[in-house]
């Protein structure tokens, strides 16, 4: 009796230990191969194309497509890329206040703005808010797309500063109102123009140019031509910021 409770007490345990090894190995090549992904984005795309080249497509532009064709739909892209002295001088105002009221200042970051955005976040228990600049909804815009993930996030940081290296503010603003989402189908502003008020991006009114840039965090949703009542109020705002700073 005595000798079969030593040989049950002092049995190997070899078994346990090759899973537990096998899963710390497992876990460590996951975390080696996202680390990966996301620090490519060090080198990879080449940013400084963009200093004198347009995009000719953007990842959100085939994020939409294909979304369209798991439908069964036909994905028709409105895009004319303007130069930005063909923008009103109005959407561009209002878009950097609406979106980044800090645009001009910063190099890629809006700590504050990331301070707010993680509060109402923790607040409301969900990703209600992203704190994004410019420079960083550009970066999303052009490469990543609309995932809501921590890895996107860190992407989208990293290819922040490489643009905010590579690009001056003016070129980043110019990239920016060429391709972000303004509707079904309607990428920049001179579509966006167009199809909402019939009218050029040059041509922009201040109180066009403020519903423009509120639709901008759900432009398929909102319509910035006959804009529900909380749009209109967010105009309002804008408006008199814009006012304020005489800039209207």
């Amino acid at each position: 009796m005595y000798r079969k409770n030593i040989a049950r007490r002092h049995k190997p345990a070899q078994p346990k230990r090759s899973l537990m090894k096998v899963f710390w190995l497992c876990l460590a090549a996951i975390v080696t191969l996202a680390a990966a992904d996301v620090l490519r984005y060090a080198v990879w795309p080449d940013v400084d194309d963009l200093v004198t080249a347009q995009p000719q497509t953007t990842a959100l532009i085939e994020q939409r497509r294909g979304e369209a064709e798991d439908v069964g739909k036909t994905f028709r892209v409105r895009r004319t890329w303007v130069p930005l002295k063909r923008i009103s001088p109005h959407l561009i105002r209002a878009v950097t206040i609406a979106e980044d009221d800090k645009f001009w200042g910063h190099e890629g970051f809006d700590v504050d703005g990331m301070e707010d955005a993680l509060r109402r976040n923790l607040e409301k228990g969900r990703l209600a808010a992203g704190g994004s600049t410019i420079t960083q909804q550009l970066a999303k815009n052009l490469y990543l797309g609309t995932e809501r993930s921590l890895s996107r996030k860190l992407k989208e940081a990293i290819l922040a500063v490489r643009l905010e290296d590579a690009l001056s503010k003016r070129r980043i603003i110019e990239l920016y109102l060429n391709v972000v989402e303004w509707g079904d189908g309607i990428f920049g502003a001179e579509e966006a123009a167009r199809a909402h008020f019939g009218v050029a991006a040059a041509n922009l009114s201040p109180e066009q140019s403020a519903r423009l840039a509120v639709v901008l965090p759900n432009p398929r949703k909102w319509s910035a031509r006959n804009p529900p009542r909380h749009i209109r109020q967010k105009t309002a705002i804008i408006l008199s910021r814009m006012e304020r700073r005489g800039l209207i």
